[in-house]
This record gives C-alpha cells, structure tokens and sequence, in this order.
C-alpha cells in the first residue's frame, strides 16, 4: 500500500460502471450480497440516483430535477451533508450524476437504432435545440452521425514508424482522435476501423505526415506530451479516468486503486484498468504510468515491452540520464 493510500480516510463507495464504461449505481441487494451490512446512508443515495434517474431524465422533466434539498429531505440529511456524502458515494455530483444517465440513454437509444427525435425525449430533453447543444459533449459527434455509426465523419490517417514499432496516428476534424501502436499496419488500421465503423476514412496528404511526426516525437519523448489539439472520445466514467491520468506527472506512476480514489470512485478499480484498456490515445493520455499497487507493471493493451520502455525513458529523462 502506498504512502498515500495509508494517509486517505476510508470512503464508502457505492458507484460502479457497466461494461461500456457507464457510471451506474449497484443495487441494494447486489450491495449487501458482496459487502455484507449496508449504511443506511448509502441506501438513501442509492435511493436518490433512482430519483434522478426516474424524474429528472424523463420526458418532460427537462430543468425539473429535484432540489437538492428535497433529495436531501428524504435522505434526511442536511444538504451540505447529502452533497458530500452523494459525491463521495458516487464520485460526481447530483446533477452531474443525471447529466451522465441522462448521456447514457442518449447513446442507447441512437446505438438501438432510434430515430434522433426519439433520443432526444428518452433521453429526457424537453426541446431539440437543447438536446443539439449538449450532443457535442455527450456523443462527440453530431447525434445523426452516432447513430450512424461515425458515418460522413471524415478521418485521415497515416503511420509512421518509431523505436517502438509502429504508430497509427488518425485526425478528426476535432483533432487527434487515435495513437495507436503495433506491429503491423494492417492490424492497425483493423483497430481504427472497429473504433469508427462507418466513418470515411482515407489515407492522410504529405502536410499530414507533419502531424505524424510530432506524434512519433512524442513518442519517443514521452515527457512532453503530445502538443495537438485531440478529439477523445469517451463514456463519462472514462472521460474522468484519462483526465487523471493526464494529471500523473512524466517520470511518476499511480496504482489504479489511487486513480479510483482521485475521481472519487474508490470501488472501481476494475473499472479504471477497463477505461485505460480502451484508451484510443497512446500517449497523449498516459494510460502507462498506471500500475499495480505493489509498483509491478500490469497489462497494457500496447503490449508490457511498450509500457516498460516509456516508463523507462521517462524515468531517465526525469533523472538526466
């Protein structure tokens, strides 16, 4: 156990996060059986994500969440209290937490094949044009395009060659949307083809090939991150992971217990190795400065040759080797 583990008060965590990386709630009765006696309090927070996810994401109910006062009322604590205790459950706020359930039953719905008008009050929007403005953030694409699969996106890519093999490097309109290393092209462009199904992907233009190698620089240099506007793309829960991860400095390294702790999920440690496993920004989002509690290197989709050579390279840069 590390230093800082020692130090952080014990949290009780109730947020767990379904296999698409979703913030979800364990039920009661789920809880009980893996942990055995519930506080109370938990069951009033848990009880309140039902709330939230039964009246503020319905139709109709758009700008009509219950008052954190009300939904302290019921938990019958004060609500600064219920604040606390539902952010240290929970890892995000009240509103936070609706916004998030609010997204997930957006991408369901489009993933299910429903029309775009249909999301929208499933989702529980009460008018398009709000529906619209939230839908960069919450898809990261227009919605017509998400429910299409990523189709009439445009992707170029390109990929270079770098100490550590290969290195696919794609580009969104938004910015760098993968980094990608491996071995062998083809099995590269397989993987950004399977991240963007339907987008129009085409091989990138010598001006291009620019992009590419401050990607592969960066790569090499891994302490200086890479200075590219990025396009990440992402469920709430894995958005909050890899801003963590950005925050670990060059040189450093995190167990995944202590990502968990600092986005305020202490319970989803599986949850968090998940979320760096599906890190489409190698890099960029330095998903190799996590390891095990005991400091052993753990999986790395890239391969563990990969992770032990950037940690290294950092290591000595950070000493002045």
């Amino acid at each position: 156990m590390s230093q800082a583990d020692r130090q952080r008060p014990a949290r009780s965590g109730v947020c767990d996060v379904d296999s698409k990386g979703n913030l979800c709630f364990m039920t009661a009765t789920a809880r009980t059986r893996n942990e055995g006696a519930r506080d109370p309090r938990l069951t009033a927070i848990e009880r309140a994500c039902r709330v939230l996810e039964g009246n503020y994401c319905n139709e109709g109910n758009e700008g009509q969440s219950p008052s954190l006062a009300a939904l302290a009322a019921d938990a019958g604590l004060s609500a600064w209290h219920f604040h606390r205790v539902f952010k240290a459950a929970t890892g995000v706020t009240p509103k936070e937490y609706a916004h998030a359930h609010r997204a997930r039953r957006a991408r369901a719905a489009l993933e299910n094949g429903r029309s775009v008008t249909d999301a929208i009050y499933e989702a529980g929007f009460a008018s398009s044009g709000r529906f619209y403005e939230a839908s960069d953030r919450m898809l990261g694409m227009t919605p017509t395009q998400y429910r299409a699969g990523g189709a009439a996106l445009e992707i170029r890519f390109a990929v270079g060659l770098c100490s550590l093999g290969l290195a696919l490097v794609a580009q969104s309109p938004r910015g760098v949307c993968a980094i990608l290393l491996g071995d062998d092209p083809a099995t590269l462009q397989a993987d950004l083809t399977r991240r963007f199904p339907r987008a129009r992907i085409s091989a990138g233009d010598r001006a291009f090939e620019e992009i590419v190698a401050r990607v592969v620089a960066c790569v090499e240099t891994p302490r200086l991150g890479v200075d590219l506007p990025l396009d990440v793309r992402g469920t709430a829960f894995q958005l909050r992971v890899w801003r963590a991860l950005r925050d670990i400095p060059a040189g450093s390294t995190a167990s995944y217990a202590e990502i968990a702790h600092r986005i305020g999920a202490p319970r989803a440690v599986r949850a968090v190795a998940g979320a760096c496993a599906a890190n489409p920004l190698a890099v960029a989002i330095p998903c190799h400065r996590v390891v095990r509690a005991d400091g052993e290197l753990a999986g790395y989709r890239w391969g563990l040759p990969r992770k032990r050579a950037l940690l290294a390279r950092e290591r000595d840069r950070e000493s002045g080797k």
